[in-house]
């Protein structure tokens, strides 16, 4: 496999390097199942295109979410998740496997438009320590291989969507370089990118540089211009995407592939769970994105050239999503998780608003709330059980639900699980302290949600590499003991 894999990658280095052009950039949009309320995927189709939106990234290979985009005429990149590289490097048969079961079987007359498949996601993390680096190009090998054999090598290409940290800066854009560990993977991945005329994939989000440095300069973080701005020589940077762009143009340039082109894999701004989460910051990033994109002004090391494809995130909230980096981590959708449109926003794709998805399969309209005629005095362990199974994140600061005292707190995450649960009469039991009603309970802008009837959707939850849902069961249990605790102390 090693030398299989060397000598392909000697033809790569022998292959023309890949040329930076001017293309109108095409705006997609991620689409994650990390979901218990999982809209069908033909509503989620419809949605897409109601909006127009023509190319999807998933993040692995969903049987139900691939069916229903047969045949849509949107284009699709495709996940080989971290946890399947391993076998898929070290076995051209598993590759073989891999191709026919999750490409081949799809594509064709009135099939699927797989464009892209992503050969890991965000493998070079600071955090993943290095075990995932080497099965990233024997993987590449194997699959390119696959694609050979199938027939659509020169249809369907192979990248690698990269977390920005995979390069830095001391202090400009221009200094950019990789992370040293990583320079000899870079050029392989560059050069394997280039031979076949596929894009650098890069993930970008300026609001983690706000939500993670108290001294970012917030309006750096948008695009309506900085009083900060970061000058570097003749260029100078209004806005963070551009800076971090650039660093990867320069970093690029230094393994000698500064023309290869870039594709952004992820980007976008949560709706709550932090201060700076909310819908007019995430409206505001969003739109100023979009327009900047769409005008092809390109970024001072490439004017005039815009990235490849940027793909927002997200296309709709996923309430299963792991919570270590914040409680925002459920709520980057420009849709909840039902298909409706958070706030108005132009995708530049020829309507003024985002439409809403129609025909969702709603349960019935009833919410298990705290009985009024109980007291509540022994509640903490059935919030712990309610919040660690369900989505509680929109009850704390910077959430919609924040500040609705302890009997709404009580009664939105009794709804929570009891939603969660399909309304099972059973679920919303507790001791007797729930009970079942039929109007509405939502107050303002706290929306007590009825969940999606998503028996015909798939049943199986993207949950990649990392840990969603009760897949964190135990961790998520004690962090709601404490989370609990601070919560009906602020009540």
């Amino acid at each position: 496999m090693a030398a299989r894999a060397a000598a392909l990658l000697a033809a790569i280095f022998l292959g023309a390097l890949g040329t930076a052009r001017r293309a109108d950039a095409a705006i997609g949009v991620n689409w994650g199942t990390v979901s218990s309320h999982r809209a069908p995927p033909g509503v989620v189709v419809d949605l897409m295109h109601a909006n127009r939106i023509s190319k999807v990234k998933l993040f692995d290979t969903d049987p139900g979410v691939l069916r229903a985009l047969a045949g849509s005429g949107i284009q699709v990149m495709v996940g080989l998740t971290n946890g399947e590289l391993a076998s898929v490097a070290g076995s051209q048969a598993a590759a073989d496997a891999w191709v026919a079961q999750n490409v081949s079987r799809y594509v064709g007359r009135g099939g699927v438009d797989i464009r892209y498949i992503a050969v890991g996601n965000e493998p070079f993390l600071t955090s993943y320590q290095g075990q995932f680096e080497s099965y990233i190009i024997p993987a590449m090998t194997n699959i390119q291989q696959s694609l050979v054999k199938a027939n659509l090598a020169s249809y369907v290409k192979l990248v690698v969507p990269c977390n920005a940290d995979a390069y830095e800066s001391a202090s400009v854009p221009s200094q950019g370089v990789f992370r040293t560990e990583l320079t000899q993977i870079m050029t392989q991945l560059a050069a394997f990118l280039s031979s076949s005329g596929a894009p650098f994939v890069v993930n970008i989000y300026p609001f983690l540089s706000l939500y993670q440095n108290s001294d970012f300069p917030q309006d750096y973080a948008f695009f309506e211009g900085s009083t900060h701005p970061l000058v570097d020589g003749p260029n100078v940077y209004y806005n963070a995407f551009d800076g971090n762009f650039d660093t990867l143009v320069s970093a690029l340039g230094k393994i000698g592939y500064g023309n290869l082109p870039i594709a952004i894999g992820e980007i976008g701004w949560p709706t709550e769970g932090a201060p700076s989460a909310n819908l007019t910051a995430a409206r505001a990033f969003n739109q100023g994105l979009i327009n900047r994109i769409t005008s092809n002004k390109g970024t001072p090391l490439r004017p005039g050239v815009p990235p490849a494809d940027v793909y927002l995130f997200s296309l709709l909230d996923e309430e299963q999503k792991s919570i270590l980096p914040g409680n925002f981590e459920r709520h980057w959708g420009i849709f909840s998780f039902d298909g409706q449109a958070k706030y108005p926003l132009n995708l530049g794709l020829g309507n003024s608003v985002l439409k809403n998805a129609k025909e969702v399969p709603y349960l019935p309209s009833r919410w298990c709330v705290a009985n009024p005629a109980r007291n509540l005095d022994s509640i903490s362990d059935h919030m712990k059980l309610a919040c660690s199974m369900a989505d509680c994140t929109t009850l704390y600061y910077g959430g919609s639900c924040y500040g609705i005292g302890q009997k709404g707190n009580v009664s939105y995450a009794f709804n929570s699980y009891y939603q969660q649960q399909k309304q099972d009469p059973k679920s919303c039991d507790f001791g007797g302290l729930g009970m079942i009603t039929y109007l509405d309970p939502s107050m303002g802008e706290c929306r007590f949600l009825v969940g999606v009837d998503d028996s015909k959707s798939s049943s199986a939850a993207s949950c990649g590499s990392g840990c969603c849902g009760v897949c964190c069961g135990q961790w998520m249990l004690a962090f709601w003991v404490f989370m609990y605790l601070r919560m009906m102390g602020s009540a």
